[in-house]
């Protein structure tokens, strides 16, 4: 009977853990996950990579896959095949080298559209009507290796980072479920990426989800449902506090960008349509919804954003 191929696995996060899972699924001989420590500094909202891989026995390793003793543990190790999903760490070409059959990763974007990182985020904030998840061999350059499988994935005008994300994430499981055993049989296509049809978007910081009230409503609205909860949130300012929005929509109209033009309901000028405020927070208080802020604060004359 032929061996199994062995796997090591990079993963974190949602997309990590239903990976892992499917792995499982399908029987794979796990010898070893490398994850992270979370952040106290984060918010935790999704599934624990380490706690599946220790439910199954699996060893687990926080500790950056590209030091030294991991390395060398590699080598050891000699893995068939080394899968990251979802792992921060850059994985330098000196790992990528050990598996025999290649490493591979799992990105949350139809590439080579929005290489880079925080792919969802930065499709919903440039309003894009699409992205998917994509599983490609990884080479020196990011997000650059042949494509193996992808799947496309719609987004509604509604839908925030967040519901995307989920959607993406069943699309990874799924390009992972019917690519896995073309793997391990080395008879997987290897489809050179076009890097000059796509684009590399960088991370994001809390600082970016600063509102620009000279932009449009709509454009308003894609960075508010792309960085809205779980995520740290638009925001601006008023009266000298800030201001957290979780929820908005774009609506006809026009007012002085940042002007209060009503406060019930909360419409905003911007540089070109009203933004009606639905959901929001000042920092250090409660989230209410904008009914309930209106009549507790007085908008008259007041504008978001000004010094």
């Amino acid at each position: 009977m032929e061996k199994k191929k062995t796997i090591v696995v990079c993963a974190y996060h949602n997309v990590g853990y239903r990976c892992l899972e499917e792995l499982l699924r399908q029987d794979a001989d796990v010898a070893m996950v490398f994850t992270h420590d979370d952040s106290p500094s984060e918010e935790i909202w999704f599934a624990s990579v380490r706690e599946l891989a220790e439910r199954h026995g699996i060893p687990v390793m926080t500790s950056d896959i590209n030091l030294k003793e991991n390395i060398e543990l590699l080598k050891e190790l000699a893995p068939d095949l080394l899968l990251s999903f979802y792992y921060r760490n850059m994985i330098r070409e000196e790992v990528l080298e050990i598996p025999r059959l290649g490493a591979l990763n799992l990105h949350g974007s139809y590439l080579p559209k929005y290489r880079g990182r925080v792919p969802v985020n930065w499709a919903v904030i440039n309003g894009e009507r699409e992205t998917g998840a994509t599983l490609h061999y990884m080479v020196a350059k990011p997000d650059a290796g042949d494509i193996v499988d992808q799947e496309k994935v719609a987004i509604e005008f509604t839908d925030t980072a967040f519901d995307v994300f989920n959607k993406v994430t069943e699309a990874a499981v799924k390009v992972l479920g019917r690519s896995y055993q073309p793997l391990i049989e080395d008879r997987a296509p290897r489809i050179p990426m076009d890097l000059a049809a796509g684009s590399y978007f960088g991370g994001r910081k809390p600082a970016d989800g600063r509102i620009d009230w000279q932009k449009s409503a709509v454009e308003i609205y894609n960075l508010i449902r792309g960085v809205t909860h779980p995520y740290p949130g638009a925001f601006t300012s008023l009266n000298g506090k800030k201001i957290l929005i979780w929820s908005a929509r774009p609506t006809e109209g026009q007012g002085e960008p940042g002007r209060i033009v009503s406060s019930t309901p909360l419409l905003v000028g911007t540089g070109s349509g009203l933004l009606q405020i639905e959901r929001l927070q000042e920092e250090e208080s409660d989230e209410l919804d904008a009914t309930s802020f209106a009549g507790q604060t007085d908008l008259t004359g007041s504008s978001f954003g000004a010094n």
